[in-house]
């Protein structure tokens, strides 16, 4: 993975590099008065950036210990959730498809949680909130890439159910462990294919406008809003982007769903209906939480006049659902909780 962060950091240069743009100051400075990071300056006259500065989430003094204290407390309750996820679902008497993936949605929302939530932790209570560019490159790719993942490991999960709802008697022969595996992997390459490309072209961008992202954490909306020349065309390409790297994933699960849907309306019992819905029910829940997010935040790239909205929607999509989520499966499912009541009682004796 550095090979790869440093490859996109050298195509970025050269591009940029090649590109003219206007000389800035040498330190410019923030609303609040806090001095930019300083930049360098080719022989061409080229303004090559080497730090941006993040803004916080509040910019009321005051509430800055609260907001750290709350956060705090929130991504410790995502890393004890998610990890006791982990735990549960490596049972044998949790050995199926289903726990399987999930156990690799936790996976993915710690790591969500863990590249964007200590940094702006750090933001909280320093008066330096510098990334470097490598930083900004890294992060970038880390959450372009969680995300597409999480959204393609949803479509395979929604799979899952549909051969276990529509085909039972065949469930544990298409649903072997090889075939989990591939669709992990599939869901990892098409995440990785979606980070490298939208980070590539994210930083051969013209780059030069006020050091300050409007963002507390590098993402593709306030990053292109720093570009000095027209972005017209990367904005139309994100939009395809996005439809093809979400709405591709929602279409298989609406495809899903519908069949879902249409067997369990045959079945007679309604008590079986029930159940048989349930075991749908958090997987769809999770999957309005993912996708509802990720559309509205990347569907309007560059409008400045929904920026504070967008970023309450990534500190929910980055925070908030990586909580919810054990919550969701947990709570909803009797399997699981009747191994976290056991876990428990083992870990209490302990």
């Amino acid at each position: 993975m550095a090979e790869l962060l440093e490859c996109l950091t050298f195509l970025s240069w050269v591009v940029r590099n090649h590109r003219a743009g206007p000389a800035l100051p040498e330190h410019p400075s923030d609303e609040q008065g806090h001095m930019e990071p300083a930049e360098e300056q080719d022989a061409g006259n080229h303004t090559l950036l080497t730090e941006f500065v993040l803004s916080a989430l509040s910019s009321r003094p005051d509430l800055q210990h609260l907001l750290f204290f709350t956060i705090c407390l929130v991504y410790s309750m995502t890393l004890i959730g998610n990890l006791l996820i982990c735990m549960v679902t490596v049972h044998p008497a949790l050995h199926l498809p289903m726990y399987f993936f999930l156990r690799v949605l936790s996976v993915l929302d710690i790591s969500t949680a863990t590249v964007v939530v200590p940094k702006m932790l750090v933001n909280l209570l320093s008066e330096d909130r510098s990334i470097s560019y490598l930083g900004c490159v890294t992060q970038l790719y880390c959450v372009v890439f969680l995300a597409a993942t999480e959204w393609y490991l949803l479509a395979a999960m929604a799979y899952d159910r549909y051969v276990a709802v529509c085909s039972p008697l065949r469930y544990s022969a298409i649903m072997s462990t090889r075939a989990c595996l591939s669709l992990v992997l599939l869901s990892c390459c098409s995440g990785q294919v979606v980070s490298v490309v939208q980070t590539a072209w994210v930083f051969t961008l013209s780059l030069c406008g006020p050091r300050r992202i409007n963002y507390f954490f590098c993402d593709i909306p306030p990053l292109i809003m720093l570009s000095c020349t027209d972005t017209s065309l990367y904005e139309r390409q994100l939009i395809s982007a996005t439809v093809l790297v979400i709405f591709t994933p929602f279409c298989l699960i609406l495809l899903s769903y519908t069949c879902i849907i249409s067997s369990i309306l045959k079945i007679s019992s309604a008590e079986s209906r029930h159940k048989t819905f349930s075991t749908c029910s958090s997987h769809l829940t999770v999957v309005t939480l993912y996708f509802a997010s990720g559309t509205l935040i990347y569907l309007q790239p560059k409008s400045s006049n929904s920026q504070d909205a967008k970023k309450i929607l990534a500190l929910i999509y980055t925070t908030v659902i990586p909580t919810l989520n054990p919550l969701i499966y947990s709570l909803r499912n009797k399997e699981v909780k009747e191994v976290l009541v056991r876990v428990m009682a083992v870990l209490m004796k302990k």
